[in-house]
């Protein structure tokens, strides 16, 4: 067992020591901890004093013993890093957060953190670092242009999450990220359709692959992300029930499927609001059901070669397995260009379900719901610009007043006169 003692070193701060062995060159192997003393009651009284500090030593030896211990003096941000994946990160944070955050700590945060001492990191140095993120250069996809507002929030709060662990830990009293104002979100137009666009669009899918048809239209009618409706599995997920002689469908949100570490995986929707229950429109009821059969017929004809297990995914491979994340997304702006439709990514038909309710009235909170956000605001912030547009399309009907005025005659003199 490591031994431990207690040295008083100013008015009110004593250095705790555990000696844990021996180096390799024959040096003792030392770890030290100061505490500091603020309460002056305690100061006063000898014995509670003595039972405080020896607590603290006991303490201190069991995160010693442990190895749990992070030495603050002389220890650099890339250091504390290693320290937090291995103590924290790797045990809370989700396999695809996990990627995500040591893709931003990879290309941004290290290369300009690393080397500095993480008590000597200063509101000042976030606030400098996160202004050059908006400077021609700084991306590392090979495009051109700074991040964006988005783009650098999340790196902010990547930084921030890593520094509040530090405090945690007890190895820096505040966290420096937490006095910076979060960059805001970019307010520029997500690429969403409109009404005609959109319609324009079922029409021509009425040509395309079943597959592709029902992906794309529940896409754009149901607001579901990508991940989540990769991962309906037509036994679990997908539910029909007779309701005044006409049959209807829903599809429950549990799952989505993501891809990190070069693998795809399932996993739990990312949170309680994501879970939900959505009703499919009745256009696509009969297509489900089609699309659906054929899953069934497919994994009959595989036999041996079906891969898939129990699942049976709606928007499989045919051998069973997920499609690849990155298949929709290609297909949908195949499609689009060969049909000269309106160019928008796949996730642009979430914001064009959204836009698209805001257009006919629907309550924003029935929108949060089928969004699956967790709060409203959110709803509501991502969609200003759409709220906007409509706004704008609103004030526009005032124009008929004008027009019918300009068609009145102007009046005689001798109703002038009168």
């Amino acid at each position: 067992m490591a031994r431990g003692s207690i040295e008083k070193r100013g008015n009110n701060s004593w250095r705790l020591t555990v000696n844990v062995g021996l180096l390799p060159n024959g040096e003792r192997d030392r770890k030290r901890k100061t505490i500091i003393v603020e309460d002056k009651a305690l100061l006063k009284t000898t014995k509670k004093l003595n039972d405080y500090l020896d607590n603290e030593l006991a303490k201190f030896k069991i995160e010693v013993e442990s190895g749990e211990y992070i030495a603050p003096e002389k220890m650099d941000f890339k250091h504390f890093t290693d320290e937090w994946t291995k103590k924290y990160a790797t045990k809370h944070l989700e396999i695809t957060t996990l990627e995500n955050y040591e893709r931003q700590l990879e290309n941004h945060i290290i290369p300009v953190f690393g080397h500095m001492r993480i008590d000597q990191i200063k509101p000042l140095h976030v606030v400098s670092f996160l202004d050059k993120l908006s400077e021609e250069g700084s991306r590392k996809d090979g495009k051109e242009g700074g991040l964006s507002g988005t783009s650098r929030r999340f790196t902010h709060r990547v930084l921030k999450d890593v520094l509040e662990r530090a405090v945690e830990w007890k190895v820096i009293k505040s966290n420096p990220a937490d006095e910076v104002k979060r960059p805001k979100i970019d307010t520029e137009e997500k690429g969403f359709m409109t009404e005609e666009d959109l319609f324009e669009m079922f029409d021509k899918l009425r040509n395309a692959p079943l597959k592709w048809r029902v992906l794309v239209e529940l896409a754009a009618t149901s607001g579901m992300r990508r991940g989540e409706l990769l991962a309906i599995d037509i036994n679990k997920h997908v539910h029909f029930e007779e309701h005044s002689g006409t049959e209807i469908a829903f599809i429950q949100v549990r799952e989505s499927l993501a891809y990190a570490k070069k693998k795809t995986i399932f996993k739990d929707v990312k949170s309680k609001k994501s879970r939900r229950t959505i009703p499919v429109a009745d256009s696509i009821v009969p297509l489900l059901k089609k699309l659906i059969k054929q899953v069934k017929l497919n994994k009959w004809n595989q036999q041996d070669l079906w891969q898939g297990g129990d699942r049976m995914l709606l928007f499989g491979q045919d051998n069973g397995l997920p499609m690849f994340h990155t298949s929709p997304t290609q297909w949908f702006a195949r499609f689009l260009k060969k049909h000269e439709l309106k160019q928008i990514p796949l996730h642009g038909l979430r914001h064009t379900t959204a836009t698209y309710l805001m257009s006919k009235n629907v309550p924003m909170k029935q929108i949060q719901e089928l969004l699956g956000h967790a709060d409203i605001r959110t709803t509501g912030n991502m969609y200003t610009h759409a709220i906007e547009k409509l706004n704008r399309d609103a004030i526009q009907t005032f124009n008929q007043f004008k027009e019918v005025k300009q068609l009145v005659p102007n009046s005689s003199p001798i109703e002038e006169k009168l």
